[in-house]
């Protein structure tokens, strides 16, 4: 019988004879640890995209979809209490979709990005500065 021996969260360590068990209560725990309800950033510039109008489009408010700025569905396990955000054009045109999921004016880049480009500056050069220190 194998013997699988696993470090829980919370530092102690648990010894399970039954292989199947100690993976459901591990994908279990993963599972929790990886919701979120906020959003992540998908890219640090706005998406430009083509739309047509009166077609429906679902953008992509939690983050986390592989199809950005639209949703994938992704949302759903990754970021429950985050609801994707429809909207219908009504003209054919080109759009600045939010892609770092902070604008105000949802989906459309309200230039809200800059600011997170500049706390990720800040985050660099803390960094940097941090490992000349040491």
């Amino acid at each position: 019988m194998n013997v699988i021996i696993g470090t829980m969260r919370n530092g102690t360590r648990a010894t399970l004879r039954q292989p199947r068990l100690f993976t459901a209560l591990a994908s279990s725990m993963m599972q929790c640890s990886t919701q979120t309800n906020k959003p992540v950033v998908a890219a640090k510039m706005p998406f430009r995209v083509k739309v047509t109008g009166g077609k429906r489009y679902v953008w992509c408010a939690c983050g986390h979809s592989k199809k950005q700025p639209f949703c994938d569905g992704a949302h759903r396990t990754k970021a429950p209490s985050i609801s994707p955000r429809l909207f219908t054009p009504e003209k054919d045109s080109t759009l600045m979709l939010c892609a770092c999921k902070q604008t105000k004016n949802a989906p459309y880049c309200d230039g809200t990005h800059f600011k997170v480009l500049f706390q990720d500056l800040v985050s660099l050069v803390k960094k940097v500065f941090k490992i000349n220190n040491v």
